[in-house]
């Protein structure tokens, strides 16, 4: 008897991949932010209660809260959502997302943040591939 072993490769469902992307991409951010910290008069500058050029207020930091809200529940609704509109709204928000993740360059940018957004950029056009390429099914 001659008996190899083969890896299984198993198919990934359009929906899991999109979830994996969204979550990569809010992994990429929030690390972005946390190595920020470490940049020299990062923190005495948000302690002065500024960021970039913005003041930090209520106003500020929630519409910071509500701008990662959108990628982090994009997780969830890959999931969840119907395929007709999983793919209208990964196509649609990934594609507003790569002149945010561009903006974010704006201001003092060290190597790392361009690395991220680069990568970042990658995984929105990845997002919007796969909403794209999203499989038929034959109704014959």
């Amino acid at each position: 008897m001659n008996s190899t072993n083969k890896l299984e490769d198993v198919k990934v469902n359009v929906k899991l991949k999109l979830a994996a992307l969204w979550t990569s991409l809010m992994f990429l951010y929030i690390y972005v932010d946390y190595f920020a910290l470490y940049m020299p008069k990062k923190v005495e500058y948000i302690l002065q209660g500024k960021v970039f050029v913005f003041e930090i207020s209520q106003g500020f930091l929630m519409t910071a809260m509500a701008s990662m809200s959108i990628p982090a529940l994009m997780i969830f609704f890959s999931v969840v959502l119907p395929a007709k509109a999983n793919r209208l709204t990964n196509i649609s928000i990934a594609a507003l997302f790569i002149p945010y993740t561009l903006f974010n360059l704006s201001g003092e940018t060290w190597i790392h943040m361009v690395f991220a957004a680069v990568v970042e950029v990658a995984l929105l056009c990845l997002i919007i591939y796969y909403a794209c390429k999203w499989p038929l099914v034959r109704l014959d």
